[in-house]
């Protein structure tokens, strides 16, 4: 189920340091939050700097626990969010009702949302366009872990149907994937993609980035300025 934003940012009021930095005009994308290290607490700073983000209901169940008033029912729900341009995020809510669980989930999604490194399936590809993922990667949640290969264009995406709508929001439209554990459970294969996904961002290289061309260049430069500082 596509959702509608949930957030108003015409009467926004940021609380936190990034909010002020984000509205005032000083932070003027999602890299720029992560590059500096800072952490996203308020879910308008996302709707601020990425007015086309989408959301999908990938879950909704009932869960009971015990209290001293006997059993006590909440609705969990669990929300996909991106802009099927390289930014996804995750997130799980519990209410009483079931709309206020999405609204919750869809906030922490909001919150989660990470950056996803794309690049070319094959080394033949000379579109400059990404579309897969540059190397295999792999995420675990509980017993689930699913893993992740680049694919030419024209492959689609090989995956289990939560696989693929958590590639889809990223924006990976050309990949391989491996999938094993409790593959039923909906919550930790949502999870064990995004950590997939979200582990790419920790690779390292160890040569000199200057050999990578223009883009190379540029990283290196920002990892001096921030050597400095």
């Amino acid at each position: 189920m596509k959702l509608k934003n949930i957030v108003n940012i015409e009467n926004w009021e940021p609380k936190t340091e990034v909010g002020k930095l984000v509205k005032s005009g000083q932070l003027t994308s999602i890299e720029d939050i992560f590059t500096q290290g800072k952490k996203i607490l308020e879910p308008e700073i996302v709707d601020f700097l990425l007015p086309n983000l989408e959301a999908e209901t990938l879950e909704i169940r009932t869960t009971q626990r015990m209290t001293d008033c006997g059993r006590k029912t909440q609705y969990r729900a669990v929300v996909i969010v991106g802009d099927k341009n390289g930014h996804v995020g995750l997130g799980v809510g519990k209410s009483e009702e079931a709309k206020p669980a999405i609204e919750s989930a869809t906030k922490k999604a909001k919150i989660n949302i990470i950056s996803v490194p794309r690049g070319n399936g094959s080394w033949e590809d000379t579109y400059k366009s990404p579309h897969s993922i540059p190397i295999k990667t792999k995420g675990k949640e509980g017993s689930v872990e699913v893993v992740l290969k680049p694919a030419p264009r024209g492959i689609g995406i090989a995956a289990n149907q939560i696989v693929r709508k958590v590639l889809y929001y990223a924006g990976v439209k050309n990949v391989w994937s491996f999938s094993r554990g409790r593959t039923r459970n909906i919550l930790n294969v949502a999870r064990a993609t995004i950590n997939a996904l979200d582990n790419l961002n920790k690779i390292r290289y160890k040569g000199d980035w200057s050999e990578m061309g223009s883009r190379g260049e540029e990283i290196a430069k920002l990892k001096a300025s921030f050597e400095k500082s």
